[in-house]
């Protein structure tokens, strides 16, 4: 990547704002510009180019620093996009569902979203009974697979796909 032309202080400090959380206002605002011009400045600094050099350089080297690489997050996303309840519950003789997390992997933690346990006393005197309430949430699937996809250009519109044909009740539908 080529080198940028010297950056002011201030415009030097919006770039290290910005990298935070990417939000050009508030980075404008916190490299001390104007809060009533802060959106109008955030916009403006980030279509100079040596602005959007710095930040490539600056983005390219924390990627770099983290490891973080396109094969990196499609692999995080397909641990999402593939996961399956049934990796993580177990079925009593009674039908009964619970959650057993005694064999998971790591892959299979990655998906995990929330888990959360709640024991409580249901009823009163002799027919009080300890009750546990495991709560189990998993990552959102379809998100995950959508990224995938656009990923891979699943969506594009000339993707290398062939299209097929679904009949049902005598009409047909092209896909």
């Amino acid at each position: 990547m080529a080198k940028t032309k010297k950056l002011t202080p201030k415009q030097k400090l919006f770039v290290a704002e910005y990298l935070i959380d990417l939000n050009a206002t508030q980075a404008a605002i916190r490299a001390g510009y104007s809060e009533k011009t802060a959106y109008s400045q955030g916009q403006r600094l980030l279509k100079n180019v040596e602005i959007q050099n710095s930040l490539a350089i600056a983005k390219e080297k924390r990627a770099d620093r983290l490891e973080i690489t396109a094969d990196r997050i499609a692999q995080e996303y397909a641990k999402l996009a593939f996961s399956n309840m049934e990796n993580y519950i177990q079925i009593t003789s009674d039908g009964e569902p619970y959650v057993d997390l005694s064999e998971l992997t790591s892959d299979q933690a990655a998906a995990i979203s929330e888990v959360s346990v709640e024991d409580f006393t249901d009823g009163r005197g002799e027919d009080a009974r300890d009750v546990r309430k495991v709560r189990f949430k998993l990552h959102d699937k379809k998100s995950a697979l959508d990224s995938l996809g656009k990923h891979i250009g699943f969506f594009e519109k000339d993707n290398g796909q062939k299209g097929f044909t679904v009949v049902i009740d005598g009409k047909a539908a092209k896909f």
